[in-house]
């Protein structure tokens, strides 16, 4: 009797140390499923906020290269990126430069994003002329500009700011229009940014410079877009512009 009982004893301590077993490698499983989990996280959120991020178009001031709906890739990293939560920025592959689609916080709405395109950089004089950009005196090939409003100039209030930065043979009399402003000179650590629809784009020309801390990367491409105006009730769904998908931005 007492052998059969020491029998079963050493079944159950086996039948314990079994499950004991199966829970010890459950709990090592899942702390390992746990920082996996935790380790693709971080490398989400330091790729999102540092090398590669996606935003929408939601207006048309880009017309022509953007449009409302496209879905980008922003490279963040081109221009140096910040840190989150660290004041410190990487090493830039690259300067912003005229011609670039760039993607920056303007000025007047600081935590928002904008999407224009850079055409001054600091020490140019910049002019335009019945809505041809004059660039140090020359005209500017631009193919990507559109002008949709065929009705005629626009006054707007808030472009009387470019008079602080007039070359110095302008009279002190300044009435900037929405096609014929200037000629200013873009100071140092500043940057001009103009919509590619040029008739319908709140810009540079409005607000004023853009700081070089200001501009967080360059558009890579369209990943996805899809047309709004193709579904006029919540029971369609958008048509997508499948031959969009995959544009370079440039």
């Amino acid at each position: 009797m007492l052998e059969r009982e020491h029998d079963h004893g050493v079944v159950a301590e086996m039948l314990s140390s079994g499950r004991r077993s199966r829970l010890d490698r459950f709990s090592e499983g899942l702390t390992d499923w746990l920082k996996s989990i935790a380790i693709a996280f971080a490398l989400f959120l330091f790729l999102r906020t540092s090398v590669i991020e996606a935003f929408k178009i939601p207006t048309s001031s880009m017309e022509g290269t953007l449009l409302v709906g496209d879905f980008l890739l922003v490279n963040k990293a081109v221009y140096g990126a910040r840190l989150p939560g660290l004041d410190v920025t990487l090493p830039s592959f690259a300067e912003p430069k005229r011609g670039d689609v760039i993607v920056f916080h303007p000025p007047h709405e600081p935590d928002k994003n904008y999407v224009k395109r850079l055409v001054g950089v600091p020490g140019d004089t910049l002019e335009m002329r019945d809505k041809d950009l004059y660039l140090n005196g020359a005209p500017v090939y631009e193919p990507y500009a559109r002008h949709v409003d065929g009705r005629g100039d626009a006054v707007h209030p808030d472009m009387e700011w470019q008079s602080h930065h007039l070359i110095a043979s302008l009279p002190p009399e300044y009435y900037p229009t929405r096609d014929n402003w200037g000629p200013i000179v873009v100071p140092a650590g500043r940057f001009f940014v103009l919509g590619d629809n040029r008739d319908n784009s709140e810009d540079s020309r409005y607000w004023g410079f853009v700081t070089r801390n200001q501009i967080r990367g360059r558009p890579w491409l369209v990943y996805y877009s899809h047309d709004l105006a193709s579904a006029p009730s919540l029971a369609m769904l958008p048509r997508v512009r499948w031959g969009r998908l995959g544009t370079v931005i440039r």
